[in-house]
């Protein structure tokens, strides 16, 4: 169990279940749960990922064909009680540590190795990360940071990858509030992209390129959300989605499990606004993608890293979802259609109540 957990009273045991995928279990109480449920569908746990090289775009693209959809966060999954988060591998992993013997190609080939995990933020079905209670809502921070920690210590493991997509239109038709992560064996090409901007900043001047961007927003103060001790959050200038929030811990800290348990307590508070808030203004369920970026798993100090959260809503209007466009599924290249101090203005008005 790592520090941070102990030091939180935060309980954890880990199960191996039927089909030899892992069950981890977090919860303020005592754990007595003994045996980790698996489907009984008579399907086979036998995944076999692979990556296949891009040469124009100088990139890995995972393949995993996985059949028939199902609900990663099944009730046949999970005990019925005596957890407050659970975690487990999902039976499809974009990411698996067995992969093994990759199909041969005219391009470059590899097996797909780490790990895929769910995560499952509570035991009610009906719950949001977003509506979950503040203790909850920490509890899951904790185990991001928990997860972070023991997956980057994997030898098969370049990059922790900490993501959500919420609801229908960021591709999710699940009811049960759950994210996901990918213990993966690179890192992810945008993340790639802001950490070497970041190094060549540090290199330049000594210094973190987010904590000065970070200090420009706070003295600009039209785009901030959420202004905590120890984290703040925003619509940043350059969004190129509308109601794009980043949250950001004011100490630079290259991975989540590097976080002090106050920092990850404010991160968890500054969480909860900012998706109260999105719901809030629309008055339902905001679809989003959430994903953490930090630094790589290679045991490397990356001063220049300052982990961080990004959130992209899928709307950009009450009844307009947000699809790519040409310009951006093409060539890249965003075209706002709203202002960011226009969006942080809407969200800075939604009232909301975080007991």
């Amino acid at each position: 169990m790592s520090a941070a957990l102990e030091m939180r009273r935060i309980y954890k045991r880990q199960l191996r279940k039927p089909d030899s995928r892992s069950l981890v279990l977090y919860s303020h109480a005592p754990i007595d749960v003994l045996d980790a449920p698996a489907p009984n569908d008579g399907q086979k746990f036998a995944p076999n990922p692979h990556l296949r090289w891009h040469p124009l775009r100088g990139e890995w693209v995972a393949f995993n064909p996985r059949g028939e959809a199902r609900d990663p966060a099944s009730a046949s999954e999970l005990p019925a009680t005596g957890w407050d988060i659970a975690v487990f591998e999902d039976r499809t992993p974009t990411f698996f540590g067995g992969a093994h013997d990759a199909p041969r190609t005219i391009v470059p080939t590899d097996a797909s190795r780490g790990v895929s995990e769910v995560v499952v933020y509570g035991r009610d079905p009906r719950a949001s990360l977003g509506s979950l209670p503040l203790w909850n809502v920490e509890l899951v921070v904790d185990v991001w940071a928990d997860r972070t920690h023991e997956l980057g210590m994997r030898q098969d493991v370049a990059y922790v990858h900490v993501f959500e997509n919420r609801a229908v239109e960021a591709g999710v038709a699940l009811e049960r509030a759950h994210g996901r992560i990918h213990a993966q064996p690179f890192v992810p090409p945008d993340v790639a992209r802001e950490l070497a901007e970041q190094h060549a900043y540090y290199e330049r001047t000594g210094r973190g390129l987010l904590a000065d961007y970070v200090a420009r927003e706070l003295a600009d103060g039209r785009r901030i959300v959420y202004a905590g001790s120890r984290v703040v959050a925003f619509v940043p200038a350059c969004a190129r989605w509308a109601y794009e929030t980043w949250i950001v811990p004011l100490k630079p800290s290259p991975r989540l499990s590097d976080l002090g348990a106050r920092d990850r307590m404010d991160l968890a508070r500054a969480l909860k606004t900012v998706l109260l808030r999105l719901d809030g203004v629309f008055r339902r369920p905001m679809p989003y993608v959430m994903a953490i970026h930090q630094a790589p798993a290679d045991g490397a100090a990356h001063l220049e890293a300052h982990v961080h959260v990004e959130i992209y809503p899928a709307l950009r209007s009450a009844n307009r979802p947000k699809w790519l466009a040409g310009s951006e599924l093409s060539a890249g290249v965003f075209t706002a259609e709203t202002l960011p101090e226009e969006k942080a203005e809407e969200l800075r008005r939604i009232e909301v109540s975080l007991e």
